[in-house]
């Protein structure tokens, strides 16, 4: 399937998903019409619904960024979500913990060390994968686990802020983010996201490290033959989207909140993944899924309040979105495949 065709079965499945989704609205008794209209505006319309869109598209843009350049190396990166939590605990207790620093370099050290950490933890599976052969899904949900009581544990002792809540103490001004389109929580790290997004897109599509990595992903024994070091390439990647995972999560803690809350994801990473495999490991159509996501979420309590459709009929769309884009892959497959036995 070409790219241009790729787009169009995206698209189509959106209009397709959304008219379905109006006949459940309207079986329910309510006006499908209203509902989208009242589910736009409260993602779009007005400041605060905006940036409480930007606020969402932020964190599903880059997990599914890391998830999808774990992927072009052969690696099914289900870590993020791990990386995401270390990430943001490191760039909590760098936050709060330098003092008297200038802004600029005290957001560069959060940041850095944050995608550190998130990196070393993703190398953990990657090393097992490339030199070992172990399932790395199995061995990066398991992970998962691992990192959420970790930040738990150091959250609720070591590095507790001591209040009625389980948080780490407050970060420093000099360490959070500069907020955009006040009164919500959007902040710059918008911009972040979008440039982290384009470097990648260069890295992957221009460069030679580029190049290894989809030869890696789609044949590592064509490209150990033609002088790729397959096991060097994979963990390189799966590098890369660790330290994605760990930046998200320190926008989370710098942008958003201000302090590490335990148990502050309520799935991140797992959107994210959807929007990336809804992508089919587009770079380019990462950001419209990410961002028509963000906005399903983001508008479903306006469309609760004004028309009582319930904000939960949002889960059943983007399933029945999920369902639409494995129906459109089996086809394709099923379609193929035919074409292969006529020949």
């Amino acid at each position: 399937m070409n790219m241009k065709n790729k787009y169009i079965n995206i698209f189509i499945s959106i209009i397709v998903c959304m008219f379905l989704s109006g006949i459940i609205i309207a079986i329910m008794g309510e006006d499908p019409v209203e509902a989208y209209i009242q589910l736009f505006r409260g993602a779009f319309v007005g400041n605060f619904n905006l940036g409480s869109t930007l606020e969402k598209f932020v964190p599903l843009l880059l997990t599914g960024l890391a998830f999808i350049v774990g992927a072009k190396v052969g690696v099914f990166n289900v870590g993020v979500e791990g990386e995401l939590y270390l990430g943001a605990v490191t760039a909590a207790w760098v936050g709060y913990s330098l003092k008297g620093m200038p802004s600029v370099i005290h957001i560069i050290l959060c940041f850095a060390a944050a995608m550190i950490v998130g990196a070393a933890w993703a190398f953990i599976p990657a090393y097992l994968k490339a030199y070992f052969s172990v399932n790395e899904v199995c061995v990066t949900i398991l992970m998962n686990y691992v990192a959420i009581y970790i930040t738990s544990y150091l959250v609720n002792y070591p590095l507790s802020g001591h209040t009625g809540v389980s948080q780490t103490p407050p970060i420093e001004k000099t360490a959070s983010l500069m907020r955009i389109l006040k009164p919500s929580r959007a902040n710059i790290g918008l911009f972040i996201a979008i440039g982290v997004c384009i470097l990648i897109y260069f890295i992957i599509r221009k460069t030679k490290f580029g190049f290894e990595m989809r030869n890696t992903g789609s044949n590592p024994f064509f490209a150990e033959y033609v002088g790729v070091r397959p096991k060097k390439v994979m963990i390189l990647g799966m590098l890369m989207s660790g330290a994605i995972g760990g930046l998200a999560g320190a926008i989370e803690v710098m942008g958003i909140y201000g302090v590490f809350l335990d148990n502050f994801s309520l799935n991140i990473a797992g959107d994210g993944m959807l929007a990336a495999l809804i992508a089919k490991g587009s770079l380019a159509a990462l950001p419209v899924l990410s961002l028509f996501i963000a906005a399903l979420k983001s508008g479903s309590l306006g469309m609760e309040r004004y028309t009582g459709v319930p904000k939960s009929l949002i889960d059943v769309l983007i399933a029945l979105f999920i369902l639409l884009a494995t129906m459109d892959t089996l086809f394709s497959f099923i379609k193929s495949k035919k074409k292969k036995n006529k020949e």
